[in-house]
């Protein structure tokens, strides 16, 4: 059985990873990158949605990185990503695997920190 300590650990590598590339694509979206305009060119419901994802990954990769709150960090993206993953799959028609993969640490995220909301920590 893995010891508290390599649970903490490992959990905070996710966070630093999954913050990481949150706030890189989360940033490229509200920088105006132009890969991500004509994405969300082709998704057809606006630029407007581009502004709110990204500060949605923004948001959410600031907060897997404030102790206390990376649970909710957490199931914010992990919402987001399943709305890219179905993006992928009926509009855009790319590879939805970066999305599933991000969405996997997140959800393990959400799983290892779910003890946030009996306000117990890992820390």
């Amino acid at each position: 059985m893995a010891s508290r300590k390599n649970i903490t650990v490992t959990l905070w590598v996710l966070q630093i990873l999954a913050a990481a590339a949150f706030l890189a694509a989360g940033g490229a979206k509200l920088a105006g990158a132009p890969q991500m305009v004509a994405v969300f060119d082709k998704i057809g419901v606006g630029q407007w949605f581009r502004y709110v994802t990204g500060t949605l990954e923004v948001a959410g990769g600031i907060t897997l990185l404030v102790p206390g709150y990376a649970f909710y960090g957490a199931v914010l993206l992990t919402l987001v990503m399943a709305g890219a993953i179905v993006s992928n799959l009926t509009v855009l028609g790319g590879s939805p695997a970066p999305a599933l993969v991000l969405l996997l640490i997140t959800g393990t995220i959400v799983y290892l920190r779910r003890n946030t909301l009996k306000g117990e920590t890992n820390e």
